[in-house]
């Protein structure tokens, strides 16, 4: 009986291989556990830096839509008389210590003509909150006291800049009842830094064609009178 005792005692674990197996086991749980949180926290940072992205170029979209329908009309603030240029970048209008831009623009969509407005549009760019906003009101002229509807399409703002380009260089300054050729937004983000986009103003483009057109017809002009009163002064030194 002892030995046939002694040989199944044999057979089984003792304590320290059993504490060892443990320690093992939980070694390899815990790098398992590293490995699948790193691997979450990694998934988790990549989503919120796509949708990030793709806020920005859903921005830049909205933006590029208004800049390219800019109307060459002027429009008033809280009731006041028409603003003499076509662009308004007054930054005390908008309640921003950043630069700012407003203007009218075509093509707001009103199928049928169903809701009694038109289909131009008052728009203003902004930031505010350290979130860049877009502003619009239902009529063109907002009456005073009326509140415009607000968009928020960046957050995590901290500058805004805005430059034109005219006559093929960059300048921070509007000229007065003139279209730059583009617009050029730069935007300082606390994640991503500065980022910048370009776009082309439509009716700059028509207003410089138009320009440059009829300057073309007057030298034209000038030139075809030059021609005609040549002969007529030969003819006087023949005369004589």
């Amino acid at each position: 009986m002892i030995k046939r005792f002694r040989q199944q005692t044999k057979n089984g674990f003792t304590l320290i291989e059993v504490l060892l197996a443990i320690a093992i086991f939980a070694m390899i749980s815990l790098a398992s556990f590293s490995v699948f949180d790193g691997v979450i926290q990694s998934e988790r940072f990549s989503n919120e830096k796509m949708q990030r992205l793709n806020d920005i170029q859903r921005a830049w979209l909205v933006i590029e839509r208004d800049y390219l329908q800019i109307a060459q009309r002027s429009m008033r603030i809280e009731g006041e008389a028409p603003l003499a240029n076509f662009i308004h970048t007054e930054n005390a209008s908008f309640s921003s210590s950043d630069e700012g831009i407003a203007f009218v623009r075509h093509g707001w969509t009103n199928p049928g003509l169903l809701i009694p407005r038109s289909d131009m549009q008052s728009v203003a760019y902004r930031v505010y909150e350290n979130k860049l906003e877009r502003l619009h009101f239902n009529f063109v002229d907002a009456v005073t006291g009326e509140e415009p509807k607000i968009r928020k399409l960046i957050e995590g703002v901290t500058a805004l800049n805005i430059e034109y380009f005219y006559k093929n260089k960059w300048q921070d300054t509007i000229i007065n009842t003139q279209f730059p050729r583009a617009i050029k937004l730069i935007i300082e983000t606390e994640d991503i830094g500065i980022i910048e986009r370009k776009f082309i103003v439509a009716a700059g483009i028509n207003q410089e064609t138009a320009r440059n057109q009829n300057s073309g017809n007057e030298s034209g002009q000038s030139n075809n009178n030059q021609r005609g009163n040549s002969p007529s002064r030969s003819a006087q030194g023949n005369d004589q």
